[in-house]
């Protein structure tokens, strides 16, 4: 698939949930992948080759992992599946907001990662707690790596969701071409200290055996026009609402980066009416995107660009 060959460049797995063994032609050892891009006025060239596992180069020097590409290359992607974003439950939003942050600022990536370790050895102490008090030492440990990284992680979102909504409402407005309004909320699982939250909760933590309180359980919610858009939405409304959280995330993007990223839009086009498409078709501007579809008629109002044919894997 074209585009997810371009989107692994952004240094994340495959947005179908494709495992890396999967690139791998039947009957062949590796999958080689490579990419010439511009950025910054700088001709780059990066390389990623997939056998057991996935390694990089970045201007021929090794990188430590292909996850370390992400900054060099920026690309928001869009496919059926994140109609989950406004669907689904709140782990897919928490999902889009931690990869939309971690292509912008890739430090939060190792920040995530810490604290989901600090909540995941919580959960493994937590258990033992009724049996044996003192492992509230540990705890106090625990809790204090997640109150930690819990705030940086829950000011972050806030702070990307803030910039998000800057682009978010005028996209959506334009997509329903003017007749429904979107609004957008973080959810919070605390609205005080996290430490202290943590440490009230161990006895009913105890019970559950889980974390209860922390980012790792927060969300966000779409409303349009005061409804929400996952109980009252439509589907169409809800692929309009998670198109225009994608295409805001790229504004977000060229907001913090200076950098136009580019945008893949695959199969976008089912289930948006006519005003809808043709936003879509002729209203990106400023950014290279890929669009694929299998009706010819969905794309028959563009009025730029190129068609390309995909067949038996040769592009025509």
């Amino acid at each position: 698939n074209l585009i997810e060959a371009i989107w692994l460049f952004t240094g994340a797995k495959s947005f179908r949930g494709s495992k890396d063994n999967a690139f791998v032609k039947f009957g062949e050892e590796k999958a080689v992948c490579s990419l010439d891009f511009k950025s910054g006025g700088i001709e780059n060239n990066a390389q990623i080759e997939i056998k057991e596992k996935r390694t990089a180069t970045f201007n021929q020097n090794k990188l430590k992992s292909a996850a370390a590409l992400a900054g060099n290359f920026n690309a928001i992607v869009f496919s059926p599946n994140d109609l989950s974003i406004v669907s689904d439950g709140p782990s897919k939003r928490r999902k889009f907001l931690d990869t939309a942050i971690g292509q912008i600022y890739p430090a939060y990536i190792k920040i995530l990662k810490n604290y989901m370790r600090a909540v995941e050895q919580r959960n493994k102490v937590i258990k033992d707690f009724r049996y044996d008090s003192t492992v509230s030492v540990m705890l106090d440990v625990f809790e204090s790596e997640i109150a930690q990284n819990g705030e940086k992680i829950i000011n972050l979102r806030k702070k990307y969701l803030y910039t998000l909504n800057e682009f978010l409402l005028s996209l959506y407005e334009g997509i329903s071409n003017g007749k429904e309004m979107l609004e957008t909320t973080y959810i919070c699982s605390t609205d005080n200290n996290l430490q202290e939250k943590l440490l009230l909760s161990r006895r009913d933590d105890m019970f559950s055996g889980v974390t209860s309180f922390g980012p790792h359980r927060d969300d966000i919610e779409f409303k349009i026009n005061g409804f929400s858009a996952r109980q009252f939405g439509s589907q169409g409304q809800k692929r309009s609402v998670a198109l225009a959280v994608k295409l805001a995330e790229a504004e977000v993007i060229r907001k913090k980066t200076g950098e136009c990223p580019v945008i893949l839009l695959d199969d976008v086009m089912s289930e948006l009416d006519k005003t809808r498409q043709n936003f879509v078709l002729n209203h990106i501007e400023g950014m290279q995107s890929f669009l694929t579809c299998c009706d010819e008629s969905n794309i028959q109002n563009l009025v730029g660009g190129k068609r390309f044919n995909v067949r038996n894997g040769g592009v025509f």
